[in-house]
């Protein structure tokens, strides 16, 4: 009877604490409205996307032509922005405009790349770089990646600029052309500001979006905004061996030696971890989930092995978000199908989370692999990025912006999974943001870097009026 009364009382803590686990009061968003030039926006970025700004680590195969291009057309279309900014080119991909605000104490930077990844144009239903408009929906390779947000920004200051606006704080427009690269267009803007001693009180680039049916049990629309982002790592798992005729082989082959270790990663995934960008996800989403999840997130600390479990299972963004992923994407042997390879190997990317480093991430490669004939080589890696504030100014009054656009959505911390130029500003501040100011389907999500890339028009004035309340909240 004590046993079951206890298990009872038990089951009741876990029930009342998720009853009692419910949204946190919000000061209400000032949602009145802006006015846009949406047919000017929607013009000078179809202009955008007929630039071919393709950036390619082989600096042969790019239209340098297309670059210079794009810069030409800024000044035609931005004539407030030249007239009333600095301009400043740290770097050959770098394109940096300072407005001069009321005070210089609390500067804040408003980011975007111009540069896009190439196209399989036999993908696409209409050209990539045409700019095509029909029924109301613009196409082109860089409307969502992140031409559309390059655009927003400058129409949103020109209109700005043109109406006698100062801002409260200096203001940055920083723009970088090779940013799908991880080319060093951001780093010499960073570099710039670290050599004028200037420290961003507040940085927004690329990253989360407003959202649905991505948190379980949470139909309303949640827009989250990266606090943090995970550090890429490619590895690659490499066997030398004698070679020799296929019709001779040995007990193991290389390539079955590789697909051991490939399932013996596959079968022991990385730690569970839950970072400060996640936990804050989980408690807000959380929040507003039906009864049964409300009880689980209210309760982490008894449910946590549950939802690694869950996680573990299922994959995807979920799992992404509480753990260090590893994705086999390579794999290279015998270049004829009767010749055992001298020289195997197996490509992986990673995305490392929380602590993780580049060498505990090998180490656990290999202790996983147990095989020392294996080497596990490192081809690229960082860490992940700094984890940026999210209780002070700075976060609210983005979050305000966001919730005065999209009325209905419930802002939320999140973990960014993939990168972005903004990793490189973590030197430099501690509030850095991660947002694509759009309102994006999953269908919408799928086309970034992928075919038929394209915006309805009116998600590009929306994201013009997010940068304006922006801008004045800056």
């Amino acid at each position: 009877m004590i046993i079951l009364l206890l298990i009872l009382a038990f089951i009741a803590v876990l029930v009342i604490r998720g009853l009692m686990f419910t949204p946190k009061p919000e000061a209400p968003a000032d949602s009145a409205p802006v006015s846009v030039d949406g047919d000017k926006a929607v013009a000078h970025l179809q202009a955008f996307i007929q630039c071919k700004t393709v950036s390619y680590r082989e600096k042969s195969l790019e239209d340098e032509s297309a670059f210079a291009k794009l810069e030409r057309l800024l000044p035609q279309f931005y004539p407030n922005l030249f007239k009333t900014c600095t301009f400043e080119k740290p770097g050959p991909r770098s394109l940096l405009f300072c407005w001069k605000g009321q005070s210089s104490e609390k500067p804040g930077v408003l980011m975007a790349h111009y540069d896009v990844v190439p196209v399989d144009e036999a993908g696409w239903d209409k050209p990539p770089f045409d700019g095509v408009i029909e029924n109301g929906v613009l196409w082109g390779r860089g409307t969502l990646d992140t031409k559309g947000t390059f655009v927003s920004i400058l129409e949103a200051a020109e209109q700005l600029m043109a109406s006698g606006f100062t801002p409260e704080n200096d203001l940055y427009l920083a723009f970088a052309g090779d940013e799908e690269i991880s080319g060093d267009g951001a780093p010499a803007i960073v570099r710039w500001f670290q050599q004028k001693g200037v420290t961003p009180a507040f940085v927004l680039d690329e990253g989360g979006a407003v959202v649905q049916n991505v948190f379980p049990g949470v139909k309303a629309p949640c827009a989250v905004v990266g606090t943090g982002e995970k550090g890429p790592m490619d590895v690659r798992l490499v066997l030398d061996g004698a070679g020799g005729h296929s019709s001779t082989p040995p007990p193991h082959s290389p390539v079955g030696v590789l697909a051991q270790a490939v399932n013996r990663i596959e079968s022991h995934p990385f730690p569970f971890i839950l970072t400060p960008p996640a936990a804050q996800m989980f408690d807000t989403l959380g929040r507003r989930s039906t009864l049964l999840y409300r009880i689980i997130f209210a309760n982490l600390w008894c449910f946590r092995p549950v939802l690694n479990m869950i996680c573990k299972k299922g994959g995807g963004e979920l799992n992404a978000l509480v753990r260090t992923t590893v994705a086999f994407t390579q794999m290279q042997g015998s270049a004829a199908s009767n010749v055992l390879p001298p020289h195997a190997w197996v490509g992986a990317n990673l995305r490392l989370i929380g602590d993780e480093t580049v060498e505990s991430a090998k180490a656990y490669l290999e202790k996983v692999i147990a095989n020392d004939k294996i080497k596990v080589e490192v081809v690229h890696g960082m860490n992940p990025s700094r984890i940026s504030r999210t209780d002070d100014e700075p976060f609210q009054r983005l979050s305000a912006a966001i919730r005065a656009t999209w009325t209905d959505a419930v802002v939320s911390p999140y973990l960014m999974l993939a990168c972005s130029d903004s990793r490189h500003y973590g030197a430099i501040s501690d509030h850095v943001y991660r947002f694509s100011a759009m309102a994006l389907s999953k269908e919408e999500r799928g086309m970034i870097h992928g075919n038929n890339e394209r915006i309805p028009l009116d998600t590009l004035k929306t994201t013009v009026a997010f940068y304006q309340r922006m801008i004045k909240a800056c």
